[in-house]
């Protein structure tokens, strides 16, 4: 018999089921509370506000993209490890892409999560520049530092941007697909095109190909 799940993290669960599927702005603790059959004051004993659910995901999310985006230890970096960023960014994304729908009005109404997102950007901005060079050092990418630094920004605002721009191209309250959210991903990896070393291109192509969503199925 699977092991009962606590109330704390049935609420952190179904919060993120709901923001996911009908946005954050859309979503109250009242909703939270009938969506998992407890009362208000039960959802009150674990989370003051709604503020402190989404800070409690955002932590969540922070830990798992601290957790692979790093160069691996003891040895240089492969096209099969340009496949595992971006589908780990890909399924982070995706499992939390309500953080990435409204962003700027989740940060405005908690300024502690805003300082901390400060500190997360500049931690994967600065691990990011170090994962181009490791593939510059592994002649995958021929590039110099400064752009390096431009791809890293540029594939930054893609990132945090996509969920945002298809929201105001498709909706306000319709909830994206992982083919859509894949684009995105495709996206970063299309900035890189001019960089590839020919011994390189061959299996970029390959992930090319697997990442690559149609415009007319994301618009």
């Amino acid at each position: 018999m699977a092991p009962r799940i606590k109330t704390r993290e049935r609420i952190i669960q179904g919060s993120l089921e709901l923001f996911n599927a009908q946005g954050e702005r859309s979503v109250t603790t009242n909703h939270i509370a009938a969506h998992l059959g407890i009362s208000p004051g039960n959802l009150y004993y674990y989370f003051r506000n709604k503020q402190a659910i989404i800070a409690e995901l955002f932590v969540e999310y922070e830990s798992r993209v601290d957790l692979f985006l790093r160069p691996p230890a003891g040895r240089a970096l492969t096209v099969g490890d340009k496949t595992f960023y971006l589908e780990a960014l890909l399924a982070a994304m995706w499992h939390y892409r309500f953080l990435h729908r409204d962003l700027e009005h989740l940060l405005e109404a908690d300024p502690e999560l805003a300082q901390r997102y400060r500190l997360f950007a500049q931690r994967c901005l600065v691990a990011a520049q170090g994962i181009y060079q490791g593939f510059v050092d592994a002649d995958i990418l021929l590039m110099d530092s400064a752009q390096i630094e431009a791809l890293t920004l540029n594939s930054w605002i893609i990132l945090t941007s996509w969920v945002r721009f298809l929201s105001t191209t498709r909706g306000e309250h319709l909830d994206i697909s992982e083919a859509q959210l894949r684009r995105g991903i495709y996206q970063v990896l299309a900035l890189e095109s001019g960089f590839l070393s020919p011994a390189a291109r061959p299996a970029l192509q390959v992930l090319h190909d697997k990442l690559y969503v149609p415009l007319e199925q994301v618009l």
